[in-house]
């Protein structure tokens, strides 16, 4: 059976930091540091949502925790800056490395999956930007089953979802929380390290391989 890699979209694929030059016009030389907080603050909610059970989609999570960052940052936006910022959200840019990576992996037979916490029509909408939809055979979201990564739950809703089997299946990933959560569920994992910087949680549940970009994920895999 063919091997399948569950790419995560948000942070992995597309880049969550894309409007920062959107939010400098906004709230000026803060914007990088609003940025990082307004997603540090989704994620967040998002696991705090799940571990309550009490679900909204990743799309709210997204409004309500710019609404915070706005609150903390002491910056208010105008109801238009706001409404343009949530819209820019859902055509977020590709890493540049992404449809180049992706095409190689197609290339060498590997079964492509879309796996996030958007809602699939965020999802779609987000490749299709992008330019790399056709590069996937499917979407999964864990909207489906009202939860959100890293929850055991929403690993095994993939595997059902595309086909696949745990010894089949890796998720391809920039995010440790994803990682360390596929890995607990039985899975292999790449971590995509976007950044030298970028550190990985100290938990004792290493990635079964460490790239830089996508480029490099067929022969990691392979090695």
């Amino acid at each position: 059976m063919a091997v399948t890699l569950a790419f995560d979209v948000y942070g992995t694929l597309i880049d969550t930091h894309g409007l920062v030059a959107m939010l400098r016009g906004m709230v000026g030389d803060r914007a990088a540091d609003f940025s990082r907080t307004w997603r540090e603050r989704q994620l967040e909610y998002a696991f705090r949502r799940a571990l309550m059970q009490n679900y909204v989609p990743f799309s709210a999570c997204t409004a309500q925790a710019l609404d915070h960052t706005c609150a903390l940052y002491k910056t208010p936006l105008s109801p238009d800056q706001r409404t343009a910022l949530l819209d820019a959200y859902r055509t977020l840019p590709a890493f540049a490395d992404v449809a180049d990576g992706l095409a190689r992996l197609r290339a060498a037979d590997f079964r492509l999956y879309a796996f996030s916490n958007g809602a699939a029509d965020a999802v779609r909408t987000l490749l299709d930007a992008a330019g790399i939809s056709g590069l996937f055979q499917g979407v999964v979201s864990t909207d489906d089953l009202c939860s959100f990564k890293p929850s055991p739950a929403v690993y095994s809703h993939f595997l059902r979802a595309a086909g696949a089997t745990h010894a089949e299946t890796w998720l391809v990933s920039s995010n440790p929380f994803d990682v360390i959560g596929a890995l607990s569920a039985g899975w292999r994992a790449a971590w995509v390290r976007r950044s030298p910087e970028a550190l990985f949680d100290p938990w004792g549940i290493p990635p079964t391989v460490t790239v830089p970009d996508l480029r490099d994920l067929a022969a990691a895999i392979a090695a």
